[in-house]
């Protein structure tokens, strides 16, 4: 194994640490955008239950298949006056 090699192998470990200590970092934001955004289309109560399911392993599965089935989901969009 030449020295570039290894510098670049070395390169590549140091590389692959750092993302993976950021990855659950970019979730966790990317999560709640997504709450807020659900809050703010189905209200407080409503998101908040849309976002609490859909955040559990095999109950979220579930809701989602359900929702396709029937076309429509299980806490609607809350009417915008105007």
């Amino acid at each position: 194994m030449t020295l570039q090699q290894s510098a670049l192998r070395y390169g590549q470990r140091r590389l692959s640490r750092r993302l993976g200590r950021a990855l659950p970092w970019i979730g966790t934001a990317l999560a709640l955008a997504a709450v807020a955004s659900t809050i703010r289309r189905k209200g407080v109560v409503r998101g908040t239950a849309d976002t609490a399911l859909n955040a559990i392993p095999f109950v979220g599965g579930l809701k989602t298949a359900a929702e396709i089935i029937r076309g429509r989901d299980f806490f609607p969009d809350r009417r915008m006056n105007g």
